[in-house]
Protein backbone atom coordinates (compact mmCIF):
# COMPACT_ATOMS: atom_id res chain seq x y z
CA UNK A 1 0.00 0.00 0.00
CA UNK A 2 1.50 3.26 -1.11
CA UNK A 3 1.40 6.20 0.98
CA UNK A 4 -1.55 9.02 0.41
CA UNK A 5 0.78 11.70 -0.08
CA UNK A 6 2.81 10.06 -2.83
CA UNK A 7 -0.21 8.26 -4.39
CA UNK A 8 -1.20 12.01 -4.83
CA UNK A 9 2.07 12.81 -6.66
CA UNK A 10 3.79 14.78 -3.95
CA UNK A 11 7.23 14.46 -2.67
CA UNK A 12 7.93 13.83 1.16
CA UNK A 13 9.24 17.39 1.59
CA UNK A 14 6.00 18.96 -0.02
CA UNK A 15 3.32 17.06 1.81
CA UNK A 16 4.98 18.02 4.70
CA UNK A 17 5.31 21.92 3.36
CA UNK A 18 1.58 21.53 2.87
CA UNK A 19 0.79 19.99 6.36
CA UNK A 20 2.59 22.39 7.93
CA UNK A 21 0.69 25.58 5.98
CA UNK A 22 -2.68 24.08 7.13
CA UNK A 23 -1.51 23.62 10.89
CA UNK A 24 -0.41 27.58 10.64
CA UNK A 25 -3.75 28.54 8.80
CA UNK A 26 -5.99 26.95 11.58
CA UNK A 27 -4.56 28.77 14.44
CA UNK A 28 -5.91 31.86 16.22
CA UNK A 29 -4.53 35.44 15.29
CA UNK A 30 -1.80 35.86 17.13
CA UNK A 31 -0.23 32.12 17.46
CA UNK A 32 -0.69 31.76 13.75
CA UNK A 33 0.91 35.17 12.51
CA UNK A 34 4.48 34.10 15.20
CA UNK A 35 4.19 30.85 13.49
CA UNK A 36 3.85 32.05 9.37
CA UNK A 37 7.27 33.95 10.80
CA UNK A 38 8.48 30.71 11.81
CA UNK A 39 7.94 29.13 8.80
CA UNK A 40 9.37 31.19 6.37
CA UNK A 41 12.36 29.70 4.19
CA UNK A 42 15.47 31.25 3.24
CA UNK A 43 17.13 28.17 1.35
CA UNK A 44 18.51 28.18 -1.81
CA UNK A 45 19.48 25.41 -4.36
CA UNK A 46 20.92 24.98 -7.76
CA UNK A 47 20.59 22.24 -10.39
CA UNK A 48 23.57 20.39 -11.72
CA UNK A 49 23.96 19.45 -15.55
CA UNK A 50 27.15 17.62 -17.09
CA UNK A 51 29.11 18.81 -13.87
CA UNK A 52 28.17 22.37 -14.17
CA UNK A 53 25.46 24.23 -11.35
CA UNK A 54 22.85 25.88 -12.89
CA UNK A 55 21.38 28.96 -11.32
CA UNK A 56 20.83 29.35 -7.75
CA UNK A 57 16.66 29.35 -6.86
CA UNK A 58 14.71 30.13 -3.55
CA UNK A 59 13.60 26.94 -2.32
CA UNK A 60 10.45 29.15 -1.17
CA UNK A 61 9.57 30.53 -4.14
CA UNK A 62 10.18 27.40 -6.20
CA UNK A 63 7.82 25.56 -3.86
CA UNK A 64 5.14 28.21 -4.26
CA UNK A 65 5.60 27.55 -8.00
CA UNK A 66 5.06 24.21 -8.24
CA UNK A 67 2.32 23.93 -5.67
CA UNK A 68 0.65 26.94 -7.91
CA UNK A 69 1.23 24.45 -10.99
CA UNK A 70 -0.18 21.25 -9.43
CA UNK A 71 -3.25 22.75 -8.21
CA UNK A 72 -3.44 24.49 -12.30
CA UNK A 73 -3.31 20.53 -13.20
CA UNK A 74 -5.77 19.69 -10.56
CA UNK A 75 -8.39 22.46 -11.87
CA UNK A 76 -8.37 20.75 -15.12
Amino acid sequence: MAFAWKAAGLTYNRYLAVAARVVRRSLKEDKRLQAERRGEMDLRFAKWENGKQGENKSLGEANASAMADAAGQEAK
